[in-house]
């Protein structure tokens, strides 16, 4: 095998292996999400803010968008639960539910390219 393939090979599985990561937090943080209407769901709120925070800081290009859905849904969480303004309560949590929904829909999404994937480099 000369070089050239062993180089595309090595990029094909890191982009594998990072697929099924992001397919494993996608789904445990939507449904981490929905048990957010809990009665700590603000303290959960925070930290999901926080790692929001700290995937939409990642450099790849990837992390951006679970990272946002997190950032957003934690603040809503935070709302959801501390909100004074009566409206906001209700809005903050089916804002939150449709957020969980959405990591998980990338999660199984993820996890569908990550299996043909597998099932390419099995060929």
């Amino acid at each position: 095998m000369d070089d050239m393939n062993m180089d595309e090979s090595s990029i094909e599985r890191k982009a594998l292996s990072k697929r099924g990561f992001n397919t494993v937090v996608d789904i445990a943080g939507g449904f981490g999400l929905l048990l957010l209407n809990g009665p700590i769901g603000a303290i959960l709120g925070v930290a999901a803010a926080i790692l929001g925070l700290m995937a939409l800081r990642s450099k790849d290009p990837e992390d951006k968008k679970p990272g946002t859905l997190l950032l957003i849904s934690g603040f809503l969480a935070i709302a959801a639960k501390v909100s004074a303004i009566g409206i906001i309560k209700p809005l903050a949590g089916t804002l939150l539910t449709i957020g969980a929904i959405g990591l998980i829909a990338t999660g199984v999404l993820n996890g569908i390219k990550f299996i043909k994937g597998l099932k390419k480099q099995s060929k």
